[in-house]
């Protein structure tokens, strides 16, 4: 066990290198668009309830540019319907919806400050907005020539970002000893942690919580287009297991696939 929870130090693709950086500077930029976007759903609830019920998703970029598109954001209330239409993705549909709420629109007083710093935040979102989607776009270019990538790719639900972060963490496949040390490095497996007639296990310290985070959305991913791992899912939910507990055990059982996918270099075939 110790021997798997330590991997082995050897020189990196190039280009799994860049994936790392790049990957590492995309989930910084993510984590400050959902902590900018908090904030501002906070702020529009106080100043402005009923603004934020025009959409469901405060991260529409079409609202953004709304919030944006003044200098006040109480100037939002008497804006024409053909101005609107103006506003890049704003619609006929959408220009209507606003200029029903245009009458009932209510400011608290608070709007006076506050209202600035959500037009704000709401441009910083947006800025963000298009430097992750650039990011994403020169990872999946540059995924093309990572072996790690192309093979993790054949995997059906590991998409371009989540393939590219994995390719990024992982480096190369000879750092591992075996597939259980593969399991530990992207948390997918447990510790023993029994004593005496008591049995237990406990999540390892030595995981990487980027490659891990990758793991746990494309297992999620995964198990909703094959119907073997749908299976196997669903027995761990009947088990009496959690969601996250289930989809670690699902991970658990991809990880020995991986390995052997990796070691091979061959892509994955959907089993009959």
């Amino acid at each position: 066990m110790a021997r798997d929870v330590l991997q082995e130090v050897r020189a990196t693709p190039r280009e799994n290198d860049i994936l790392k950086r790049l990957s590492r500077r995309r989930r910084r930029l993510v984590d400050e668009r959902t902590r900018l976007l908090n904030n501002m759903q906070a702020d529009l609830q106080s100043v402005c309830p009923g603004l934020l019920e025009i959409t469901g998703r405060a991260d529409n970029p079409w609202f953004l540019r709304l919030l944006t598109s003044t200098d006040d954001l109480r100037k939002l209330a008497r804006m024409r319907k053909s101005t609107l239409c103006k506003i890049a993705g704003i619609g006929v549909k959408y220009a209507s919806v606003i200029c029903e709420w245009q009458k009932r629109a209510q400011f608290s007083s608070d709007v006076e400050w506050v209202g600035e710093m959500i037009q704000e935040d709401a441009a910083r979102v947006l800025e963000l907005h298009d430097k992750i989607q650039s990011l994403e776009a020169r990872m999946e270019a540059l995924a093309q020539g990572s072996d790690i990538a192309k093979t993790l790719s054949t995997l059906p639900g590991f998409g371009p970002v989540c393939t590219a972060e994995l390719a990024g963490e992982i480096g190369t496949i000879d750092r591992f000893g075996s597939e259980s040390s593969l399991a530990l490095y992207v948390g997918m497996a447990n510790l023993d942690n029994s004593s005496g007639k008591q049995k237990g296990s406990k999540p390892p310290r030595q995981v990487n919580t980027r490659a891990k985070a990758a793991m746990m959305i494309a297992v999620d991913r995964h198990r909703k287009q094959v119907p073997q791992s749908q299976r196997y899912y669903e027995k761990k939910r009947a088990e009496g297991k959690k969601h996250n507990q289930s989809i670690r055990a699902l991970g658990r059982h991809l990880c020995r696939i991986i390995f052997k996918m990796l070691k091979d270099n061959r892509g994955y075939i959907l089993p009959q």
